[in-house]
């Protein structure tokens, strides 16, 4: 244990000394604020602020998360193909202040979805650029390749540092300023990603055509490789559960166990606490295991949470078992980054959009569901909706890679 606080110290403080990764660990802090304020109130702001319905609510946000898809796919195509993905960034991060200040200040239900779909849709990539010029700043550094799972994680690390108090004091925003409080607070930490990006990160000087000639291969041909597409199909899975949790979570706290908004907070804002060293200590068994491995662990973890949040009976129950939700989502969104990035490590850009779009299609099942499943059976048997969907991605994981041992034996014994 000495040994690994040691070494995470020595890693955290080279983490440093690397050209351009402090700004974005920076970055990262006030992205990750962003989604702390909106994430985890998305449903309480459609469904009782608004009026939506919980299938209105479900279409919106599917409608959403499908342009999101179709827009951060060409953003990140393009960001491979250029030499700098600065002001891509800072693309993002603007079309991130208008779609939020729209948030803010419209309550029409119309015009809301010209927003998501289009400004936040673009601002979806944001994510996905930010780690990826992560990895082209570690590959250009002197990093051992077996420890950019860690430096990635530190990373990843960052981001949900943010979530450790985020949404608590966005559930306080949300008591005295309300919503529109809450969607201002958003924009700005876009404003703020913006001007960083364009005051402090340096611009790249390599040569664009030696990227676009990695980035024409046909995006088909690269999902439908059986390793790729069986991982992207599990992760699917894993973010559909995941984001039925989340939407259903408010309201199966406040309707179901009878909670108020201010346990609402506290319930997201434990996982992250945990994060911070879960994401730590997975990114240093990274370097000394393969990810695979790390990766079929938080599947099996993510099984046993939503099964346990079927069963509870007060908010207390959800506080304790937060701390698995924190052990699975440490390895499904940051051991899994560079885990995709892997996949194809000369397009950064497209394997985190490939990593970050499973997770956008497994937010549009799960909208589609949250309504229908809510509506017919009830807020808790969301949850075992939840344990269903994990249940698959176990299969498939353990089976790929049972798949890949009898092809490695077959190839040794021929």
């Amino acid at each position: 244990m000495s040994n690994f606080i040691v070494s995470t110290k020595q890693h955290a403080k080279t983490a440093w000394g690397i050209q351009g990764f402090p700004i974005i660990m920076v970055i990262n802090i006030f992205l990750g604020i962003s989604h702390a304020f909106i994430l985890p109130f998305n449903s309480l702001f459609g469904i009782d602020e608004v009026g939506m319905s919980n299938t209105t609510f479900g279409i919106f946000m599917l409608v959403s998360s499908l342009c999101g898809i179709v827009l951060s796919t060409g953003i990140a195509k393009l960001s491979d193909r250029v030499p700098d993905r600065k002001f891509i960034l800072i693309l993002c991060s603007v079309a991130g202040i208008i779609g939020y200040l729209g948030f803010a200040y419209s309550r029409d239900y119309y015009v809301l979805l010209i927003f998501s779909s289009v400004f936040l849709g673009i601002a979806s990539s944001t994510f996905s650029q930010v780690f990826a010029i992560g990895r082209e700043a570690l590959t250009r550094s002197d990093v051992p390749a077996k420890q950019v799972p860690l430096y990635m994680n530190i990373l990843r690390t960052i981001f949900a540092l943010s979530w450790t108090v985020g949404p608590a004091i966005a559930s306080y925003v949300l008591l005295f300023m309300g919503f529109t409080g809450l969607f201002v607070v958003a924009a700005t930490c876009n404003a703020v990603v913006a001007i960083i990006a364009l005051l402090f990160l340096h611009r790249r000087k390599d040569s664009a055509g030696a990227k676009s000639e990695k980035a024409n291969i046909p995006l088909k041909k690269i999902v439908f490789q059986p390793t790729i597409f069986i991982n992207l199909v599990a992760f699917t899975f894993i973010s559909a559960a995941t984001t039925l949790s989340s939407m259903n979570m408010a309201q199966f706290v406040t309707k179901v166990l009878g909670g108020g908004k201010e346990d609402i907070g506290i319930i997201f804002s434990i996982p992250p606490i945990f994060e911070i060293p879960f994401m730590l200590g997975f990114g240093y068994m990274a370097t000394r295991m393969k990810s695979d491995r790390l990766i079929r662990l938080g599947a099996v973890l993510a099984l046993v949470y939503f099964c346990l949040l079927f069963f509870a009976n007060a908010t207390w129950h959800i506080f304790s078992v937060q701390i698995l939700s924190a052990a699975y989502i440490s390895i499904t969104s940051g051991i899994a980054i560079t885990y995709f990035q892997d996949f194809l490590p000369e397009m950064p850009g497209t394997a985190t959009n490939l990593y970050s779009n499973s997770n956008k299609v497994g937010n549009m099942l799960g909208f589609v569901l949250f309504g229908l499943i809510a509506d017919a059976f009830g807020y808790r048997n969301v949850y075992l909706t939840c344990a269903i969907f994990t249940l698959a991605a176990v299969v498939l994981l353990f089976g790929l890679n049972r798949a890949k041992s009898a092809s490695n034996q077959a190839s040794v014994s021929g």
